[in-house]
């Protein structure tokens, strides 16, 4: 049954698949890759054209329907389908670019090519939080590259992967080719699990929590397959006593209460220079104050619900965690008496760097502040957490720039300067080092994620030179 965050009324019942069928989506899956990958990259990348325009058809409709059942609000909802729209977009430029490189043979009369190839069947396991747009970052980048794909999303947002996939399906099939390029399994743990341990996934893709991406990890390696991992976050924003407040407030606003502190690159640490704590405080406290809190379809609406009834039990639990290792609440840190998963967005002060619960990601609305002194030791406390995705800081010292952006600066995999922990552009590789997962999706050189590569040596002469120079008579 699919819930309404707002008021956690019933929308629809959803029939969850079967292992049986699973295994016959997986069979017509590979065999649609068959068809899709004899079709040119670049006349791949002219129908993931068709199915960006199509979503862009649909965009307010999709995101109308990401709002009911994820409880974001819709602006953000119609932005996430967007996003899926630009990486298709992004997608049909690459689908004429990927490739590898003609390296110079030091043998002469020989070619040394690089030769880039689909790995076949791309499993894709998305979260609750993005229940469009981490699909698409996967499916048009793999799509181009001439791979099928077998999407596993949420439990609790069937109804938007379902709409979708019925979308993506009739662009494919317009163009006289399978829909099972595109194949969706709704399903729980079980089907989840069969993906990672099934040979047939020649990748698997997969964004949710830490505790879960291990386990992913360990099925998936004992059968020496390949996964890309997405997990999670526990974000730091760093601002310096030079830094310009009127970024500052509104980068952490938004970091911090965006998606109701459901983003994985959501801000949940503020470490703050100890001569402008105070002062970033209280300007941050104001701003709560203003944050319309409302149903996530109206317009005037800048914050929603939490996704889930037990998210608002780890709420309360960590305000309370936070309270007796000595934190003190200055802003939220309740339940919202209203229908729904409605809490307040909450700041914390007090807490030691290092304190367990500083140490927790909590998928909520919780900012914990904290006091520093130098900048050794605060992009120290920055790297001392387990995950490793989004970092930001806010300064105008070029030197400390750099530093920042150096070895001994962040360990994340999205380094920021006066922007956000959150808001990534398509363009950059998206992802995280140590217990985030070490995967990338998206831009840069993501794609190659999703192919093999060969190294080939074509001796177009009538010699034969043999390695290390040996010679048969």
């Amino acid at each position: 049954t699919a819930y309404c965050p707002p008021n956690n009324e019933p929308i629809a019942r959803v029939r969850q698949a079967s292992l049986e069928d699973y295994e016959e989506t997986v069979r017509k899956a590979k065999e649609a890759w068959k068809v899709w990958a004899d079709i040119p990259a670049p006349k791949r990348g002219e129908i993931v054209r068709q199915i960006g325009d199509a979503l862009r058809q649909k965009i307010k409709v999709l995101g109308s329907l990401v709002s009911l059942e994820m409880g974001k609000i819709y602006v953000e909802g119609v932005g996430e389908v967007q996003e899926y729209v630009d990486v298709c977009d992004y997608a049909v430029g690459l689908s004429r670019m990927i490739g590898g490189p003609v390296l110079p043979s030091e043998r002469s009369g020989h070619a040394l090519i690089e030769q880039w190839n689909p790995v076949g069947l791309v499993g894709i396991i998305t979260a609750f939080n993005f229940p469009v747009a981490v699909y698409g970052w996967n499916s048009a980048i793999a799509m181009i590259c001439g791979n099928a794909c077998l999407w596993k999303g949420a439990p609790t947002t069937s109804l938007t992967s379902v709409a979708v996939t019925k979308i993506i399906a009739k662009v494919l099939e317009d163009n006289k080719i399978p829909g099972a390029v595109c194949s969706l399994v709704c399903g729980g743990a079980d089907i989840g699990t069969a993906m990672a341990r099934d040979g047939r996934m020649d990748l698997l893709s997969f964004t949710g929590s830490t505790e879960v991406g291990k386990q992913v990890a360990l099925m998936v390696q004992e059968r020496f397959g390949r996964s890309l991992l997405e997990l999670g976050g526990n974000n730091a924003i760093i601002v310096f006593e030079d830094a310009d407040l009127n970024l500052v407030i509104p980068s952490t606003l938004f970091a911090a209460v965006g998606t109701a502190g459901q983003r994985c690159t959501t801000a949940r640490r503020l470490f703050l220079h100890e001569s402008i704590h105070d002062e970033v405080v209280e300007k941050l406290v104001k701003a709560y104050a203003q944050v319309r809190i409302g149903d996530p379809w109206d317009s005037d609406t800048l914050y929603g619900p939490l996704h889930t009834k037990e998210a608002v039990k780890m709420f309360l639990d960590a305000v309370e965690q936070a309270k007796q290792q000595g934190g003190s609440v200055v802003y939220g840190g309740k339940v919202i008496n209203r229908p729904g998963n409605y809490v307040e967005p909450t700041i914390v002060i007090g807490l030691a760097h290092n304190a367990p619960i500083v140490h927790t990601e909590t998928f909520a609305p919780i900012l914990y502040a904290l006091k520093f002194k130098e900048e050794e030791e605060v992009f120290a406390w920055n790297n001392e957490v387990k995950q490793g995705l989004s970092s930001s800081i806010f300064t105008r010292d070029l030197g400390r720039i750099f530093r920042w952006l150096g070895p001994k600066g962040s360990d994340c995999g999205i380094v920021n300067v006066n922007i956000p922990t959150s808001g990534a552009e398509i363009g950059g590789a998206f992802g995280g080092e140590k217990h985030t997962g070490g995967g990338r999706e998206s831009g840069s050189d993501s794609w190659k994620l999703y192919m093999k590569r060969s190294t080939c040596t074509i001796n177009y002469s009538k010699d034969l030179p043999l390695a290390q120079g040996i010679k048969f008579q």
